[in-house]
């Protein structure tokens, strides 16, 4: 069960928080609470798991990028978390996570790839894949933004 405090934090950090010095401290003075009870309260529900993890969208067209290509790659079970972690340092790479295979569908490592355009999405995923030593895989380009919204949970209208 969560407190309605709880659900009023869910709620602020649901959305975009601002970008500023102290985030936290403005969303714990619109709930008229210490920044630290904010802190060891979001702290609590990571624990809990209640939530699971903090993420940021890149709004890459605004950023610069004009390609995007999720690469889907065949990987052995063995090597996924080695792979992975090597993908995902790539500074291109905004997303990395692993999905399971199918008979029609072998693919089980995903990674986003964001660039310029098409040719350095292929020229990136082609350094990834030397580096990683993983020679299947398929691009699949965005060709049209269809949503881009998180869940909201505990809405506030």
């Amino acid at each position: 069960m969560l407190t309605e405090l709880e659900k009023k934090i869910i709620s602020l950090i649901q959305g975009d928080i601002a970008i500023t010095q102290r985030p936290y401290l403005e969303i714990a003075e619109n709930l008229g609470i210490p920044e630290e009870a904010l802190l060891d309260t979001l702290k609590d529900l990571c624990k809990r798991g209640v939530i699971r993890r903090f993420g940021a969208t890149i709004r890459h067209q605004k950023s610069g990028f004009k390609a995007n290509a999720m690469t889907a790659w065949k990987v052995d079970e063995d090597r996924v978390d080695e792979v992975g972690k090597k993908m995902a340092s790539f500074k291109e790479v905004s997303h990395c996570y692993r999905r399971n295979p199918s008979d029609e569908w072998p693919y089980n490592l995903y990674t986003m790839i964001h660039a310029r355009d098409e040719e350095l999405c292929r020229e990136t995923a082609r350094t990834m894949s030397e580096a990683a030593s993983v020679d299947t895989y398929k691009l699949l380009f965005s060709r049209r933004e269809l949503k881009k919204t998180s869940m909201k949970y505990f809405p506030t209208s």
